[in-house]
């Protein structure tokens, strides 16, 4: 950590041993020395060789690979999704190694570099690219997420309800209202679609209509009928 870092950061990075890991490299003072470089994990390290024989060189690279895992080595993304093979090279440190011969005779912009962990020898750009890393889980990543919420989807479309009537499958509106706090006394018959329970609340209103309409309508008047002991006309006297 920089001399000037937050207290609060530096305690908690004395706290434990793994607590660097957690605070982010732009607070740390490699950031401060050494310009970005384009790719996750630490500032990379090359180790030349020189004046020596390839079997010296061939064990000294073995005994470093096994000796410097810790820190160069990449990790398993910490997600809950499977099938992830990308890994973690935030806290790696890249090692390369190359011997003084090759670089004299092909250049330090040849392939004559290889990178602790991996076979063979690469162009330097390639030997410090992460193809299996951060690009690489996030395009994992969200082909997991598509998955899953395909999968989720499918696990609820298997579970809409059917009408009883008709048989259609409940929308996604109706579905709501019968499973929502409360939805029985609001949404009527739960077993119904929408269309089916919009008729019922047609029929319903149109019967409660016709009853007001019946309740509120003049009873007919009775007409007194003619009186049959007296005749139309009367007698003269």
């Amino acid at each position: 950590m920089p001399k000037d870092a937050d207290k609060s950061i530096v305690d908690r990075v004395r706290s434990r041993p793994d607590a660097i890991e957690h605070v982010d490299h732009e607070k740390r003072l490699w950031r401060r020395v050494y310009p970005p470089t384009g790719r996750e994990g630490l500032v990379p390290l090359a180790f030349v060789f020189a004046d020596t024989t390839e079997a010296k060189v061939a064990n000294t690279v073995a005994v470093l690979e096994e000796a410097g895992r810790r820190y160069w080595a990449p990790r398993r993304y910490d997600t809950y999704h499977r099938g992830i093979t990308a890994r973690d090279y935030g806290q790696a440190v890249p090692v390369v190694v190359t011997t003084l011969e090759q670089l004299t005779e092909h250049g330090a912009d040849a392939a004559v570099w290889r990178r602790l962990g991996r076979k063979g020898e690469q162009k330097l750009t390639a030997a410090l690219d992460n193809p299996d890393g951060d690009a690489l889980f996030r395009d994992q990543e969200a082909r997991a997420d598509a998955a899953e919420e395909r999968r989720r989807a499918a696990e609820r479309e298997a579970q809409r309800p059917v009408c009883k009537r008709c048989g259609a499958k409940f929308t996604d509106q109706r579905w709501e209202e019968t499973t929502a706090r409360g939805g029985p006394w609001t949404a009527g018959d739960a077993s119904l679609c929408g269309t089916c329970h919009a008729d019922d609340v047609a029929r319903l209103e149109a019967a409660a209509a016709a009853a007001r309409l019946q309740a509120v309508a003049p009873e007919p008047e009775d007409v007194p009928e003619p009186d049959r002991g007296r005749g139309w006309f009367r007698r003269r006297t």
